[in-house]
Parts: C-alpha cells; structure tokens; sequence
C-alpha cells in the first residue's frame, strides 16, 4: 500500500533573518510555509505562492 504522508518540509534559514531573529522558510506545492528557529515545535505557517511573492518583492523594496 502507497504512504498518503505528505513529503516533509525541507526548512532552510531565511536570507532576510537577522542573528537574533531568525526564521525559517521551506517551500511547499502550492507556495511557502514559515517558522520561528527557536520555536520549531510551534509548528509553521503556509502561505499562497501569490502571496509569499507580493510580500518579498515588498521586502525588497524596501516597504517593509
């Protein structure tokens, strides 16, 4: 029998994290999930693909 498991999220350290607040960033099918560093067991958040590209062409203009 076939697993239904999802595949595991593969977190890498986000490129906007600072040394003391870091977070997390795995892509996913259908866009981004998120995390704190420190707070892994917290679980993530997901965000839309639509989404996820508005808010970090907003952090490269620097509108946030």
């Amino acid at each position: 029998m076939a697993s239904t498991d999802p595949e595991p999220l593969i977190f890498r350290k986000s490129a906007y994290s600072k040394t003391n607040n870091c977070v997390e960033v795995a892509d996913t099918p259908l866009g981004a999930a998120v995390r704190d560093t420190r707070h892994r067991h917290l679980g993530h958040l997901e965000f839309p693909a639509a989404e996820w590209c508005a808010f970090l062409r907003g952090l490269s203009a620097g509108e946030l």
